[in-house]
């Protein structure tokens, strides 16, 4: 069985991060989603609030064919130490454009170092989401505008919840 791994923030989850996940199920046997605590990076959404919203996503927007072949898992740390623990033997990684494909290149590269047996696969965002990213979503979720189109309804839900919080204060969240 060929079990995968996708590592990463998804703080919060977009259209183009279920892109990749929906692929690589119809690639992979078993794709496991790694939220990954970053202490590098203040999140809005904390680890369970994170997977929560993935697992609604996920439920709400894949086929179940597909989402039943997809877990969610916290990690911190290395990604192929959790590659390692959960039997994964491919990184999932997605790419949107040239200046990505050189941070995940070098990542890959050092992913290899570390560990010889996991390889990284690299998937193309489709087009239609090769302008989504997490924190540009916030930025328009903290300014009132519509990300409707940009992620699942859970999310927007989940947005919509701590934009009172925000009270239009940029600063804030």
């Amino acid at each position: 069985m060929s079990v995968s791994i996708y590592p990463g923030s998804f703080d919060p989850i977009t259209y183009g991060h279920l892109d990749i996940v929906e692929r690589a199920a119809r690639v992979f046997d078993r794709v496991i989603v790694a939220v990954l605590r970053n202490p590098r990076k203040a999140a809005l959404f904390d680890e369970a609030d994170r997977v929560e919203i993935i697992r609604r996503a996920i439920e709400e927007e894949l086929p179940p064919e597909v989402a039943r072949r997809v877990s969610i898992v916290r990690f911190d740390g290395l990604t192929v130490e959790a590659a390692r623990q959960h039997g994964a033997e491919f990184v999932v990684r997605g790419l949107r454009a040239m200046s990505d494909f050189e941070t995940e290149l070098q990542m890959a590269h050092f992913n290899r170092k570390l560990a010889p047996g996991i390889d990284t696969v690299f998937f193309m965002t489709a087009l239609e989401h090769a302008y989504l990213s997490s924190s540009l979503v916030k930025e328009i979720a903290r300014f009132g505008g519509d990300v409707g189109g940009m992620v699942p309804a859970a999310v927007a839900e989940r947005l919509r919840s701590v934009a009172a919080e925000w009270s239009g204060d940029p600063a804030v969240g």
